[in-house]
């Protein structure tokens, strides 16, 4: 087919101009402003200029200009992303597209050996040039600026001998070096890094310290140097868990003055008895609140009738930005913060608390300033009319979501003291939320988010106990409603073709999709073929409740790529929306906020601003890396608090499913306290082991020697290594039976009555996860 010279002049000038940088087809098209029609043409000029050599398909498919990897002067800066484990990366460049993701190839790859001691984060210059397996490969030829410079670790006088106990316990070590030394925690090597002359520094062995390099460790991990900054206090004290961690993962502690000092006077400026009076007055509506029972700010509210057939609902959401103006103080704070932080023992605010808990809060009793989506729709849930206003409201009761779920289990229990007009309110929200939530996942909307876990805390913040958050019906209720207000907001916006930060989730890529589908045919549950939607729901179902939850849960969200946050009209996966935006939780999450400035310019009828493309690309990755960062150090710090407790059970047994199956052992998941730890394959009975990968497990020779996915298993705590983070467990016995291989595929037998759980939910847990 004979393709279009003219595009084929604009593309070939795009991608050789000095702005471009490797991007997706589908990002050109966009930026070159192209149609439907016109995307399918581009689509069609690309594979011929690649065929004649003139363009290139870099990793992840990203078009590279040929000319681009010719010469060793050419390279390409951008984000360096290690990969767990390998020696490997790759290379996000620095104004191209796609989004941040931890798991899959992004943009250029960078071999073991070729990373130049760049650490994540790291700004880096990289060489490219094609690759012998396809595609390119980069070389990194220069770190321009590092992520970090500042880590946490573990203080000692001396460095560890080799042949000492506690070398076993912290890996080989690639350099000896004289005098004092730390181990930094959440780095790719085990040597530590020199710090010099301590004298005059109160520290003993063992302590916890906070520390700027001054000479980053090479490829192999050795030579770094660096300078204490402070004491955090000793190892052994739970307590500076927090700390630590909020010191390793750069989150942020107390809010600056001047921030502070325009918070007050937002505060000194609201009179909530003298509201504007060009809002929508809805404070007759009756109005609730549903939240966890110890959150702190209350960003939404609900209100909803029936009329005549119809459903009108309204999703009334906290008017942050009337409080938060551009370019101010807050402003500025809460974009380089990007997300509020949830920690078990504390939250880090996007925003300080006079607004966050106060000003913008939904509290009941109180008139707040809102935006509402107010969105009809009739009985078959097809939306007539959705209607965003400035508005007012006074919330009239608030729940918390283990009140709902008692009132839905016995309503006539609550209408005495309740009231017949709350209940009828709460009968009707779950009648709609229910509905909406079998037709969304009847068209193919995926349920594969794994379970939150809530530690039980005393007063001095060490765990008492741990437990899996369930995703009940009250919880599903805010959700759809959420999800609705989130959908009704970006279709508006998508309408009137502006620009704004979307809520991205690209479909998986067809080589992920095929490898979940030779895991989960090796586990015989009779569903070869997980390309579809449909087929990925299927297997979910199959699996829920039994052993096999955990770990297939945990495989289908493997081969997904990860949401992240763009200007970039490519829609959700997982819920199976074209349009979808995050707009119901400015309080804690800065993409809100900006569409909140945006639909504030539509309802004041102001002209909107003509947003840069390459600008939201560039706040789209920083708000998905704040994300990132912010749920990564949450994992850190649970799985911190949960080895301390630990601690103090070594040789004490539990029961343990097998989570992961590799050939040098085995994940398993406590049950009774949701932590995962690793069985060494050399720890498992006396034998010779075989890894097979089809039905996932590990076989000896000696009869009864066979561990697979799904197991239950009684199981010994062995070891808790606090300095890598890793709980080591020891089998005791295999308590699974397998009567048949159906049986054996879905954890049947006393396995399966043992583990599954009460009622079936799909796991989507506490506020700050909502609305994807």
């Amino acid at each position: 087919m004979e393709v279009s010279q003219h595009l084929t002049d604009r593309l070939l000038r795009w991608v050789h101009a000095a702005e471009y940088r490797p991007s997706k087809p589908k990002q050109i098209a966009t930026q070159l402003q192209l149609d439907g029609d016109g995307y399918r043409e581009l689509r069609r000029v690309i594979k011929q200029l690649a065929k004649e050599g003139r363009l290139v398909y870099g990793g992840n498919h990203l078009v590279v200009a040929a000319a681009a990897i010719g010469g060793p002067s050419d390279s390409v800066r951008g984000k360096f992303r290690r990969a767990m484990g390998g020696g490997f990366g790759f290379v996000r460049p620095s104004s191209g597209g796609g989004g941040a993701d931890d798991d899959r190839p992004d943009d250029i790859f960078v071999p073991p050996g070729a990373t130049g001691g760049a650490m994540d984060g790291d700004l880096v210059e990289v060489e490219i040039s094609p690759s012998r397996r396809g595609g390119i490969e980069g070389v990194v030829i220069n770190v321009v600026q590092r992520e970090r410079r500042q880590f946490t670790g573990t203080f000692y006088s001396q460095a560890v001998p080799l042949d000492s106990a506690e070398s076993s316990e912290r890996g080989a070590h690639l350099h000896e070096i004289d005098g004092p030394v730390v181990y930094l925690d959440g780095v790719h090597f085990s040597a530590p890094v020199s710090v010099g002359d301590v004298r005059g520094l109160p520290l003993v062995d063992d302590d916890k310290v906070f520390v700027e390099i001054v000479e980053f460790p090479g490829d192999d991990g050795g030579g770094g140097e660096a300078v204490i900054l402070e004491r955090l206090g000793s190892n052994k004290n739970p307590a500076i868990d927090t700390l630590t961690v909020m010191r390793q993962y750069a989150l942020p502690d107390e809010f600056p003055q001047r921030v502070l000092t325009e918070a007050r006077q937002r505060a000194d400026e609201f009179d909530e008895d003298s509201l504007p009076d060009d809002r929508t007055d809805l404070t007759d509506l009756l109005t609730i609140t549903i939240d966890p029972f110890d959150a702190r700010d209350f960003d939404d509210a609900i209100s909803l009738q029936r009329e005549d057939g119809r459903w009108r609902l309204w999703v009334h959401i906290a008017d942050v930005s009337h409080f938060v103006q551009l370019g101010g103080a807050i402003d500025e704070e809460a974009r380089q913060r990007g997300t509020s932080v949830y920690l078990p023992d504390r939250v880090i605010p996007m925003i300080p608390e006079i607004i966050s808990n106060h000003l913008a809060s939904l509290q009941p009793e109180r008139r707040r300033l809102v935006k509402t989506v107010e969105i009809e729709m009739t009985d078959d849930l097809t939306v007539t009319h959705s209607e965003v206003h400035n508005a007012v409201i006074h919330s009239d009761k608030r729940f918390n979501y283990e009140q709902i779920d008692q009132y839905l289990a016995a309503p006539a229990a609550f209408r005495e003291s309740w009231g017949s007009e709350i209940c009828d309110l709460l009968d009707d929200m779950h009648t709609l939320a229910m509905k909406m939530r079998k037709r969304r996942f009847r068209a193919g909307s995926l349920s594969m988010d794994l379970p939150d876990i809530k530690l039980d805390l005393d007063r001095s913040g060490k765990v008492k106990g741990a437990f899996l958050v369930e995703n009940t019906e009250s919880h599903q209720i805010i959700e759809e409603f959420m999800l609705a207000g989130n959908q009704a907001v970006a279709t508006w916006l998508d309408d009137l073709e502006l620009n704004f930060l979307h809520r991205i989730h690209e479909p998986p890529e067809r080589r992920k999709l095929r490898s979940l589908s030779a895991f989960v045919g090796d586990l015989g549950l009779g569903i070869d073929n997980v390309e579809s939607r449909f087929e990925i729901q299927a297997v979910l179902d199959k699996v829920a409740g039994t052993p096999l939850e955990n770990a297939v849960n945990f495989a289908v969200l493997k081969s997904m790529n990860k949401a992240v946050y763009g200007p970039h009209r490519e829609g959700h996966y997982a819920l199976d929306m074209e349009h979808y935006c995050h707009f119901t939780s400015p309080i804690r999450r800065y993409p809100d906020l900006t569409v909140h400035r945006l639909v504030q310019k539509l309802i004041e009828k102001k002209s909107t601003p003509d947003d840069s493309f390459a600008e939201l690309v560039k706040l789209g990755h920083e708000c998905s890396d704040a994300e990132r960062n912010a749920a990564a150090a949450e994992r850190e710090l649970i799985q911190l608090k949960l080895l301390h407790f630990l601690k103090k059970k070594v040789g004490e047994t539990l029961d343990a499913v097998v989570s992961r199956v590799f050939a040098d052992g085995l994940h398993a998941r406590c049950i009774k306290l949701p932590v995962d730890g690793f069985i060494p394959v050399t720890t498992l009975p006396s034998d010779q082991y075989r890894f097979e990968r089809r039905g996932q497990m590990l076989i000896g020779f000696k009869d009864g020697n066979r561990f697979r996915l799904g197991d239950l298993l009684t199981v010994r705590i062995d070891k808790v290594d606090l300095q890598d983070r890793q709980l080591y467990l020891t089998v005791v016995r295999n308590r699974s039976t397998r009567p048949n291989e159906h049986d054996a595929a879905t954890g049947g037998g006393k396995a399966k009555s043992k583990y599954k759980s009460k009622r079936r939910t799909d796991r989507r847990g506490r506020k700050k996860k909502r609305g994807r």
